[in-house]
């Protein structure tokens, strides 16, 4: 992810993620929680791992993954997912020739690295390291 694009994603969320420091300690930065729930997202580490990386606890990791994550549904989703209409995507679908179809799904396997942990979890049916990407699109392909 490029920096602008970060910081922006961090902009969106700051409304959401913002914290104030206690006397008891001060507020994990929203810049530094940001980067933890994209780094857990995004690799196969363990909580162990993630907090080492920035210098958190495990709980820390996991409490900061689900508020950010809550923050994506809350604010992003209405922002970047729009659904359509679904009765002028079924209409669209049955102009092409599948009549009351509302949506297209496929998946496909994106090839990885071996992780140093639990690679079996990430062994394929064609026995190569991947994971899965499912997406769903209207008649027109979005």
């Amino acid at each position: 992810m490029r920096r602008d694009t970060f910081l922006e994603l961090c902009e969106w969320l700051a409304p959401a993620l913002r914290r104030r420091d206690t006397r008891m300690r001060p507020a994990i930065p929203l810049q530094k929680r940001v980067a933890i729930a994209l780094w857990k997202l995004s690799m196969p580490d363990s909580y162990r791992s993630v907090g080492n990386q920035f210098g958190v606890g495990r709980s820390t990791v996991g409490a900061v993954l689900m508020q950010v994550v809550k923050a994506i549904n809350r604010v992003l989703l209405r922002r970047v997912v729009r659904l359509a209409d679904p009765d002028a995507v079924i209409r669209g679908f049955g102009a092409l020739g599948f009549p009351n179809c509302g949506g297209a799904i496929d998946g496909t396997h994106i090839p990885i690295h071996a992780p140093e942990h639990q690679a079996s979890r990430y062994v394929n049916r064609k026995e190569y390291f991947s994971v899965i990407l499912q997406a769903v699109c209207d008649h027109r392909g979005h």
